[in-house]
């Protein structure tokens, strides 16, 4: 795990400097803080802030071929490496690392482009090849590691992150009111798009390619579904086998590292099976970390104690209170680079830098597996909505819904006939692509009341269901409905968000790598391929899973019900009825009125509403949280005032 920076002269504007170079890299020491590395030439420069995981003494990048001709610097991991390694040399191929990375640039010279389908990880790639004066980025098959660039006097410039980018002078800051908008619907903007006028990312399982003066976008992997699978004869016993085996691979291949390898447990089902997986059938040494809350509503200590004692593991446990939350926002903020609706990459933080402070870099997590087996009540949330849809008129249909959201205090479904009437609009849509998301993206979008008229002027009537079809749009027609739910799944909120804010930036805050086994493309593509009975039994959610490794966690972890992982929101930036400062300064009509964004007023009714404890429901919270982090987002990357950091109490954590 590593960060990478680099600047490719277009148009003769003038060479790539070294001081440049360092400057951008050395906005990302925190990914990588065991030294840099630096290429140049007349056209290209690369540059590299690395993280030692794998061949700790001689794999420093950027990484050559055998003629010095192919440079490439990687962020991330390539698992199979081992495999390829002895693939190219009984091809002809020299080596002179044990790095993973050099895999890279023989397997370059060996399939051109293709490359990155023999590749089995979590990467963003920059590789320079000198003798066509060719650059390529090429991103991993779910968004894992992040990618972004824009151009900007000529030259194209990209980096692990946009301060990267920020850190040369000129290159123009300013967030992007469509953009916003939609972060303020999905949660995430939608790729290529990032929240700041001008800069990309390049999008998940996908390779740019820049030779000439042109530039070639290629898909090379992307979620699909089988068109009829209820129709296989295979018995859920077949399935389950394969599946557990092939688990079994995924987390061998990512247990590889030259250092200690950790795993989180956050007691449910997904984060004990790659424990219990890890435990049991890799013979490998298991220290586990979880996060705790002191409020029940969130707290999942019980079962992350009781899967700790089962699995015998070393276990840390860190200790999250509201106060604790409130201190750390605004760095987390700083390394999300773009706004948040709920404060729960928080306390991932919070986790990441004990992790790192008990000396380890790396750790296996359980994100994923909602994605891939359909584990979030949304999912289960459209069944019943499409049941309820075929019989609209039905007075006992809709009340499966009240089997939903059986873990938040103001549940959704519990409004009667005001939540009946929720759930119940846009059911004569039932074939839409995104039916699924409807009520997610209708309740997200009220944020957009307090945007200022001004922004709220910019955005127009933009419709989200056609933004996100003209955005990620494909043939859906033969696809099962699940199917089409789980892809809008994995395109907005997994790649967007969770592995993001949630993963990847709260993570390499601290210098950790999060690797994520059930996002091996091998399981997502074995998964894509099962009759969705087996996802959802009934409103049994993730039913394969369950059947290939519940006889290796106790009786009650698997048949708990999912609880997605949440945070305190709100109430976090509120002490004895008294927002904090930095809350009460951003969100003072002053400060709002020189941003722009936000109208003052109706966020000053919002603010009271919370001081005053009666932001109970999601809407208020996501409004409240969203608008505080755009605000952070201007400060710390618009007016490039960075956030100073501030210790923690010593109660603010527990072992």
């Amino acid at each position: 795990m590593c960060g990478i920076a680099g600047i490719l002269d277009e148009h003769a504007s003038g060479p790539p400097q070294a001081g440049e170079l360092r400057t951008m890299i050395e906005t990302l020491h925190h990914r990588g803080p065991d030294g840099y590395g630096f290429f140049t030439d007349a056209a290209c420069g690369l540059a590299h802030a690395r993280l030692s995981i794998i061949d700790l003494s001689t794999g420093e990048q950027p990484i050559h071929n055998e003629d010095r001709t192919v440079w490439v610097v990687l962020n991330g991991e390539i698992f199979n490496y081992i495999e390829l390694r002895a693939q190219l040399q009984a091809a002809g191929h020299a080596f002179y690392t044990q790095s993973d990375t050099e895999v890279i640039v023989h397997l370059y010279e060996q399939h051109g482009d293709d490359f990155v389908h023999h590749l089995n990880g979590q990467f963003a790639i920059a590789l320079w090849d000198q003798k066509r004066s060719r650059l390529v980025l090429a991103r991993d098959r779910t968004g894992i590691r992040p990618l972004f660039h824009t151009r900007h006097d000529g030259r194209l410039l990209f980096a692990s992150e946009i301060k990267a980018l920020f850190a040369l002078d000129g290159v123009p800051r300013r967030l992007d009111p469509v953009a916003l908008g939609d972060t303020m619907t999905y949660w995430s903007t939608l790729e290529p798009d990032t929240v700041f006028q001008g800069v990309r990312c390049l999008p998940a399982g996908c390779l740019l390619a820049i030779e000439a003066g042109r530039e070639h976008l290629t898909q090379y992997w992307d979620w699909s579904f089988a068109r009829d699978s209820s129709a296989s004869t295979r018995s859920i016993e077949d399935w389950a086998s394969e599946l557990r085996a092939l688990l079994i691979d995924s987390v061998r291949l990512q247990l590889r590292a030259d250092v200690p390898v950790g795993a989180y447990l956050s007691g449910g089902l997904d984060s004990s099976a790659i424990a219990a997986l890890v435990r049991l059938y890799t013979g490998a040494k298991l220290r586990t970390f979880s996060v705790a809350f002191d409020d029940p509503e969130f707290d999942e200590s019980g079962y992350q104690e009781q899967m700790a004692k089962h699995l015998g593991t070393e276990h840390t446990r860190v200790l999250c209170r509201p106060g604790d939350i409130a201190r750390i926002f605004a760095r987390m903020v700083w390394h999300t680079e773009a706004p948040v609706l709920r404060t729960a990459p928080a306390p991932l933080m919070l986790l990441s830098e004990r992790v790192r402070a008990e000396g380890y870099k790396v750790v296996l997590t359980g994100e994923g597996a909602d994605e891939v087996f359909a584990g979030y009540d949304l999912f289960k949330e459209a069944k019943i909505r499409r049941f309820w849809g075929r019989f609209p008129q039905s007075g006992i249909r809709p009340l499966l819904l009240r089997r939903l959201y059986p873990y938040l205090k103001h549940s959704p479904v519990a409004g009667g006939a005001f939540a009946e009437r929720f759930f119940g609009s846009d059911l004569a849509r039932l074939d839409h692509p995104c039916f699924a998301h409807a009520t997610r993206w209708t309740a997200t979008r009220r944020i957009w009341q307090f945007f200022s008229p001004e922004w709220r002027a910019q955005l127009g009537q933009r419709d989200p269901f056609a933004s996100a079809l003209a955005r990620l749009g494909r043939d859906f027609s033969d696809w099962p409905p699940l199917g089409r739910d789980q892809y809008f799944e994995a395109h907005t909120l997994l790649s967007g968000y969770l592995l993001s804010s949630q993963g990847d930036r709260v993570a390499m805050a601290n210098s950790i790598e999060g690797r994520f086994p059930f996002l091996d493309h091998r399981v997502i593509e074995l998964a894509s391929r099962m009759p969705p009975s087996l996802k959802i039994r009934g409103l049994n959610e993730k039913y394969v899973l369950k059947r290939a490794v519940g006889d290796l966690l106790p009786a009650q972890v698997v048949a708990r019900t999912k609880q997605p992982y949440r945070a305190p929101d709100s109430q976090s930036f509120f002490v004895g009825g008294r927002p904090t400062d930095e809350v009460a300064d951003l969100l003072s009509a002053r400060r709002l009125r020189a941003a722009g964004y936000f109208d003052p007023v109706a966020v000053g009714k919002l603010v009271e509403k919370c001081r005053a404890g009666r932001a109970i429901g999601f809407a208020d919270n996501m409004a409240f949280v969203g608008i505080l982090s755009t605000m952070m987002l201007d400060e710390q990357l618009i007016r490039g005032r960075a956030p100073v950091a501030t210790p923690a109490p010593m109660s603010a954590a527990a072992s």
